[in-house]
């Protein structure tokens, strides 16, 4: 089932293990080698069965389907989720906790996207440890009653974990990797690289006892882009701010969220400079906003307040076309991957972008967080349906948190918020 490449450590990196005291996979090669070309490692292009924990809505699973793969077990906590997962996912096995889970069936694939609330800039920033967060570890202690462990483990979470706590939980969970035996690499990669028109910034971390994932994660890279000029393009920004960010993105809307600083699932808002306009977009081009059909969440018998649960769904769901590459990438025959001289992580502050750990060596990856670039659809050409004006109360009260601020905005952004403020009907 597992690809197994015999183990070629030089007297460093063997050192380096026995310092770390880990039982590393077999799988590392000698520094400045081609990995892939070299040791004779293919990942597998059959189709893989997939495990989703923490699976929301189904954004990592969606991804993998699409790229030719299947599910076997989906397991979400959320009744209302749940319900999602039924509907999109029919025949596949569905549990409901992770936490009383005994064991997991043997699989190619597990995905764990788990919560981020205390993780999040915005969240609670209890750290790895707090209640929710916490829970990635039942999923080592799945992994560790596992008999065959799965090939690959596909982590997803907020770039914010690289910092808080001085990155204390991303050290926690690549030693915790490490003390399983993994092989890890890990990237902050913006969904916009695969031709959406929403920022949207992730930790994607890829592990395994058996391949070795820097190739796969790390060996592509499209660079960073030029900052786009507004000209008459609209622009997304977050509403219930103005008083210290907006989250402002041209061309683009701003990360899609499950609460925002009211705590309360809200859509952003579009600023349409022709029109002078201010509207925030339906619940179906949020939906299309992530890469899932319209209508993914729909649930026809649920109660009133089902639009506001949609968008705490879709703004907690995984972008499924940054779910594909992954997939494929898993998929593809392995690159050359070539380890130079590189920084190594430091145990005192903050991760950067990317990293990885192998062969009993840590180091920093120079690479962008554009893996590929897919050119994107103009936002306001994107939207399918006519967006829903923003009432007046809330535009209002976003502008007069506006101006008192110390931001920064262009004058024609605020001179067409009290234009839209004084034409839209009362609400």
């Amino acid at each position: 089932m597992h690809d197994f490449v015999e183990s070629a450590l030089t007297p460093k990196a063997v050192e380096a293990t026995a310092t770390l005291n880990l039982d590393w996979p077999q799988i590392a090669s000698k520094e400045s080698s081609s990995v892939g070309a070299r040791a004779g490692l293919q990942n597998s292009r059959e189709p893989l069965s997939v495990i989703g924990l923490f699976a929301g809505i189904g954004g990592l699973e969606e991804g993998f389907r699409r790229a030719g793969h299947t599910s076997i077990m989906l397991c979400e906590v959320d009744p209302l989720a749940r319900r999602v997962l039924e509907r999109n996912f029919r025949d596949v096995e569905l549990k409901t906790d992770v936490r009383v889970l005994e064991n997991l069936p043997e699989a190619d694939v597990v995905t764990a996207g788990f919560p981020c609330q205390d993780l999040s800039q915005v969240g609670r920033r209890k750290g790895i440890t707090g209640p929710n967060s916490g829970l990635i570890d039942y999923v080592f202690a799945l992994l560790r009653r596992l008999k065959t462990p799965p090939r690959w483990l596909v982590i997803e979470n907020v770039p914010f974990m690289l910092s808080l706590d001085r990155g204390h939980a991303i050290r926690l969970v690549t030693k915790t990797l490490e003390e399983l035996g993994y092989a890890w690499a890990y990237r902050t990669v913006d969904a916009q690289a695969f031709g959406l028109p929403q920022r949207r910034r992730r930790v994607i971390l890829l592990a395994s006892k058996t391949c070795d994932p820097r190739p796969v994660l790390l060996g592509c890279d499209a660079g960073y882009l030029e900052p786009k000029t507004r000209r008459s393009h609209g622009c997304g920004f977050y509403w219930t701010e103005g008083n210290t960010g907006i989250g402002w993105a041209v061309d683009a809307v701003p990360p899609l969220k499950g609460g925002s600083a009211l705590h309360i699932p809200s859509p952003p808002a579009i600023w349409f400079p022709r029109r002078r306009f201010i509207g925030t977009p339906a619940i179906t081009d949020a939906e299309r906003l992530q890469g899932f059909a319209a209508d993914w969440t729909k649930i026809d018998d649920a109660d009133h307040h089902s639009e506001r649960q949609r968008w705490r769904m879709v703004g907690n769901a995984v972008s499924v076309p940054m779910a594909k590459w992954i997939a494929e990438r898993l998929s593809a025959p392995v690159e050359k991957f070539e380890v130079a001289d590189a920084e190594g992580l430091p145990s005192d502050r903050s991760w950067p972008g990317a990293a990885w750990g192998f062969g009993g060596r840590r180091a920093r990856a120079d690479v962008s967080e554009w893996p590929v670039h897919v050119p994107s659809p103009h936002l306001i050409s994107f939207l399918e349906r006519r967006a829903p004006p923003l009432s007046k109360r809330a535009a209002s009260g976003f502008l007069t948190r506006l101006l008192k601020s110390s931001l920064r905005y262009e004058k024609a952004f605020a001179r067409d918020l009290k234009y839209h403020i004084a034409h839209v009907e009362k609400g």
